[in-house]
This record gives structure tokens, sequence and C-alpha cells, in this order.
């Protein structure tokens, strides 16, 4: 998977796993969370959402990979069709990592919600949320690029 580059939406399974998951959180990490641990062979992916038509910065969001498919558990909530939503990956997790990450985070900070995990020092990029390495400048600046592209005025 290269990462920045952009994927598109799986709109029918991500639909399908949103709704397995009986009640969506508002926060993006938190359904993907769980989504991928209901799918163990899923990828875990935190990254950036661009809207098409709307020239909004990129958004720090977090879906699920499933053989190659972007699976947003979260789609139904943000009310747009696949078409308009382009994803950028910055940080990719295996369940597995995702779990043994989530449990460490758990114990080493009780008090902080585990979500979103993050990446690699040294960080170079300060979301409202997110906090990365190199991966996240990189996959934020593609979004960022790709976002002012589709959505000149």
């Amino acid at each position: 998977m290269v990462m920045g580059m952009n994927k598109l939406l799986n709109a029918t399974l991500s639909i399908e796993v949103g709704q397995s998951l009986k009640k969506l959180a508002k926060n993006a990490f938190e359904n993907a969370y769980k989504a991928a641990l209901l799918h163990p062979k899923s990828t875990y992916i935190q990254g950036f959402l661009v809207v098409a038509g709307e020239s909004l910065p990129p958004i720090e969001h977090s879906w699920i990979e499933i053989d190659n498919n972007v699976v947003d558990p979260s789609f139904s909530l943000l009310d747009k069709t696949a078409e308009e939503l382009y994803y950028f990956p910055a940080h990719c997790l295996s369940v597995k990592q995702l779990i043994a990450v989530v449990e460490e985070a758990k114990e080493d900070y009780p008090e902080d919600n585990p979500l979103p995990v993050y990446g690699g020092m040294p960080y170079e990029y300060y979301g409202e949320v997110m906090l990365g390495g190199k991966d996240y400048q990189v996959a934020y600046e593609a979004a960022l690029a790709f976002s002012q592209e589709i959505n000149v005025n």
C-alpha cells in the first residue's frame, strides 16, 4: 500500500460493518477500533479524510481495510456519498498490534483515551487529535494538496 495515496471507499461494506457495531460512536477512532476487533484480518488505519466540495483542511479520521477495501464504519455519520470521500492513510496497524498498543496505553495512561494511537517519534505532525511522525506529515500534505486540487472554487 502506498502511503499518502488516496483510496476509494467500499460503501456497501462500510454500511454493513457500521451496522454490525450496534451503536456508532461519534468518534471515528472508536468505531474503527471496534470494527477492527470484529474483523481480525483487517488493518486499522489512521489518516486523513478529504471531502469533495468542501474546502476544509483534511479531517483526522480512522477506518479499516479488509482485503484492500477501504471500510469506514463511520460512513453513515458523514452524510456524503462514497464518491465524495477520499482516504489518505498515515498509520496502519494489524489487529494484533492494535490490541497490544491499546492495552499498553491503558496501563500507562489509565485516565486517557487510548485512541487515537500515536505514531512513531520523532513527532512531526500535531493535529487536533493525532500525534505522529513523518508518515502523518506526508499523508497530511498529500491530502491537503489533493483537497486544494479538487476543491477549486
